[in-house]
């Protein structure tokens, strides 16, 4: 199989839009290079897949219903106590479990290559019945390193054979609770048998198979002890719509005076909305700073004011290079559209991989030190809001992360590698 031969591809998609929308660069970068590319992902982002003009299949579940419902809140309420947080998260998780394994099922059905998000593993088990390579592509550094910590770790470091068991423990923890029932699945759905071990991904490394981690390496380097098959592309952008233009109250409030700062969480909501609501107020006023303040899924309101305007849904590589600073709740999609829009930017983190990427902010020094969710308040907001907008050092070295992510190809060195791992596959 040569490189112009076109692939069957299938893109499997798990997770928030965060998530769900690098992958859809990495589809439409493949379908460009000319091959057929489906991208299977939750219904709720089938306009995001459609209007790029992609084939969309769809999987089980809503994130941003799970985020909503009674159970969601009790469970991101919980983040700042890890043993509860996860107790909380396996009902979730095992309720949707079972819907998209058998959706991914039948979403790769029929591909040359399947490319999938770790939360997607289950396209793994359905290549492995079909003879289909299946690659896994993180956007958060899986693979067993001594370099840092597991991006789940509470902690950046905890020395070299520390980070390696961490890596080890977290693929474990990810795998364990499921293992039961991904074994049934195997048996009922695919006519496999049993996979043994709880490290799937470590077991991938191990045994040579190919990683593509589609995060840049201005903001992670690539360790010098992942093995030859774990790949660092760049990061997946999404070209934006050119048809797009800024609803008229935007366009006129970034007219109307210096630069704003972003305040916005994503798919993110807040255990105290209100208390975190009037935590940004305030300290946006104590700093005389302009705001920008993203509704997200959480539905962030703040009070009318002539300095502060609250947006829906902006494309952030439209909006980012157009703020002072940006502070966002530290998810891998936004922290690199944050980091490329080369201003100053600070993570408060929610849960998970989030508090890894607040720290490679402040690690490159395009940033303060991340300010966890559970200890936001308007002091501190304040305090870090005010270095983000006067540090000129901090702004010099986050536009020179900018320029390095900005110069990289991250989908189009992406499209090559996978074409020529399916090539050597073929």
């Amino acid at each position: 199989m040569k490189m112009e031969v076109v692939v069957r591809v299938v893109v499997v998609a798990v997770g928030s839009r965060g998530d769900v929308q690098p992958y859809t660069a990495l589809a439409l970068g493949l379908r460009d290079a000319g091959h057929e590319v489906a991208v299977a992902t939750h219904e709720t982002f089938r306009p995001l897949v459609t209007g790029t003009g992609l084939e969309f299949r769809p999987l089980a579940a809503d994130p941003r219903a799970v985020v909503e419902s009674e159970a969601g809140q009790r469970w991101l309420a919980s983040s700042r106590n890890p043993v509860t947080f996860y107790r909380r998260l396996l009902p979730l998780a095992r309720k949707a479990a079972l819907a998209i394994s058998d959706d991914i099922a039948t979403a790769v059905t029929g591909a040359g290559l399947i490319v999938y998000s770790p939360l997607g593993a289950a396209a793994w088990h359905a290549g492995q019945a079909s003879g289909t390579l299946a690659i896994p592509a993180p956007l958060v550094p899986i693979s067993v390193t001594r370099e840092f910590a597991s991006a789940l770790s509470p902690v950046p470091s905890l020395g070299g054979i520390g980070n390696r068991v961490s890596h080890v423990l977290a693929d474990v923890a990810i795998d364990l609770p499921f293992r039961r029932s991904v074994n049934r699945w195997r048996r009922d759905r695919l006519g496999l048998g049993p996979v043994h071990g709880f490290d799937l991904f470590g077991r991938l490394q191990r045994e040579g198979l190919p990683v593509v981690n589609g995060f840049s390496p201005a903001i992670v380097p690539r360790p010098a002890d992942w093995p030859p098959n774990v790949y660092v592309t760049g990061a997946w952008f999404l070209p934006r719509d050119p048809a797009w233009s800024p609803p008229d109250r935007l366009a006129a409030f970034l007219d109307d005076g210096p630069p704003p700062v972003f305040l916005g969480f994503g798919s993110m909501r807040p255990a105290d909305l209100p208390a975190v609501s009037a935590a940004i107020a305030e300290a946006l006023d104590r700093t005389g700073l302009r705001g920008v303040v993203a509704a997200g899924w959480a539905g962030l309101a703040l009070d009318d004011a002539s300095d502060v305007l609250v947006v829906d849904e902006v494309p952030h590589d439209w909006l980012f290079p157009r703020m002072a600073a940006v502070v966002h709740h530290g998810g891998s999609g936004t922290t690199a559209t944050a980091l490329r829009a080369g201003v100053p930017s600070m993570a408060v983190p929610f849960f998970a991989d989030q508090f890894f990427w607040g720290t490679r902010i402040a690690a490159l020094g395009a940033g303060p030190p991340a300010l966890p969710v559970r200890h936001l308040d308007a002091d501190r907001l304040a305090a870090r809001l005010a270095r983000l907008t006067s540090d000129d050092a901090m702004r010099g070295r986050a536009a020179g992360v900018g320029a390095r992510i900005a110069a990289e190809d991250g989908v189009g060195t992406a499209v090559r590698l996978l074409a020529d791992l399916a090539a050597r596959a073929g």
